[in-house]
């Protein structure tokens, strides 16, 4: 009972707080559904210059020929606005993880990424609530991985690893702001 009412009055606590505009948004990347990939990402203001973002994406689809590309992908960001929140230039930080499984050729690539990436980006506002955000990011990734033939072979199976230095983000979303 003393956990109900305790419980009770967080709650009431936390959404009885005043809230300010431009607090908290909801974004797509259009350039990843444009590759058939779900995806979505939201971001909260930790200040009047400061974001922070979390993002991510999942990939199910085998295509044509047993040609695959299945992956989950999260990136969170934080970024700094050179005006204000969600609106004109800003730079960010991003961290990246993925966990892998496809390919398209004759070898199967089954493992996972880490790493990191700077961002520069760009947002338009386009009424009260909706923007336009562009962005673009370039870092590291570590990946480990299983190599195998395209036709699956436990036996065949080779343990790799490798580093990507390069673009690590790219991203042309439509942004609904609270």
């Amino acid at each position: 009972m003393k956990f109900k009412i305790l419980l009770m009055v967080l709650a009431a606590a936390i959404f009885s707080q005043k809230s300010e505009a431009q607090d908290f948004a909801l974004k797509t990347n259009v350039l990843y559904w444009a590759a058939t990939t779900p995806n979505l990402g939201a971001e909260v203001a930790l200040g009047r210059k400061y974001t922070l973002e979390l993002a991510g994406a999942y990939n199910p689809w085998t295509f044509k020929d047993d040609k695959k590309m299945r992956f989950w992908l999260v990136q969170p960001e934080f970024r700094y606005w050179f005006c204000e929140k969600f609106e004109g230039h800003f730079i960010g930080l991003h961290a990246h993880g993925a966990q892998y499984y496809g390919g398209f050729c004759d070898r199967r690539y089954d493992g996972y990424l880490a790493g990191a990436g700077i961002t520069y980006g760009y947002d338009w506002i386009l009424s009260p609530h909706w923007n336009l955000e562009a962005s673009i990011g370039a870092g590291y990734a570590h990946l480990w991985y299983k190599e195998s033939p395209r036709i699956h072979c436990i036996k065949c199976l080779e343990d790799k690893c490798g580093n990507y230095w390069g673009i690590t983000k790219i991203a042309l979303s439509f942004v609904y702001i609270f």
